[in-house]
């Protein structure tokens, strides 16, 4: 019986897209187990290791910066912050340090990756770029066996009710990170810093209600329970 002819195939490798867009960056997964606890506090000490080699000045801040001065430890991410100026050497300090550094969209941070797990790089906070003069008034503290620069916890506090907002309005982690760190915040610094500011003033008024701020002023007194339904008493 007469075979059919086939149509020959061909093994050459297809050919490749042109303007293709690049991969999407990786998703930080966050510590939700040992493993990736251990990576982000990896994370945080090759980071403080390769500024401090590189002669960068820098600061630890955001929630492991409150987390080193007693409060809860974060899941998420590990900060740094770095002056504007030195933003080039740090991003090639990190690479050379064996981090996958990648630069998002925003325009005041780049990001670093260790096993899955994020550290932002941040130049500019609350919207104005970072100093050398911001960074000279953190205090040397040991964090994770790294002697390192960590912001004070009334600049941490301060920085995070500031970008509080109509779209990131969440106390969840700042209200235990206030009460926390409580006695170690110049609760008047933050009053005059937030002034004008309503979702930042909202926050300070419930940790004035709950007594974290030494804050004289009126507090609220449980009223009376209803007595039935649609009763004003």
């Amino acid at each position: 019986m007469p075979s059919t002819p086939t149509t020959g195939t061909s093994d050459a490798a297809p050919t490749p897209l042109v303007g293709a867009a690049p991969p999407p960056l990786p998703v930080p997964t966050g510590a939700e187990t040992p493993d990736d606890r251990a990576a982000l506090q990896d994370a945080l000490r090759r980071t403080a290791v390769a500024l401090i080699d590189a002669q960068i000045p820098f600061a630890l801040v955001g929630g492991y910066a409150a987390w080193a001065r007693g409060a809860p430890e974060p899941s998420h991410d590990a900060d740094f912050a770095v002056a504007e100026d030195d933003v080039d050497a740090a991003r090639a300090a990190l690479v050379e340090a064996g981090l996958d550094v990648q630069q998002p969209a925003e325009n005041w941070l780049f990001k670093a990756y260790h096993h899955g797990q994020l550290v932002d790089v941040i130049f500019r906070m609350v919207g104005e770029p970072v100093t050398h003069e911001q960074l000279a008034h953190a205090d040397q503290l040991e964090v994770l066996a790294v002697r390192m620069p960590v912001l004070p916890a009334t600049d941490i506090i301060s920085a995070k009710m500031r970008v509080l907002g109509e779209h990131y309005c969440d106390f969840t982690w700042l209200l235990p990170m206030a009460r926390a760190l409580r006695e170690q915040i110049d609760w008047d610094r933050v009053r005059a810093e937030i002034e004008g500011q309503p979702y930042a003033r909202a926050f300070l008024f419930l940790a004035d209600e709950l007594g974290l701020t030494g804050h004289p002023g009126g507090r609220l007194t449980a009223g009376p329970g209803r007595t039935g339904p649609g009763s004003e008493e």
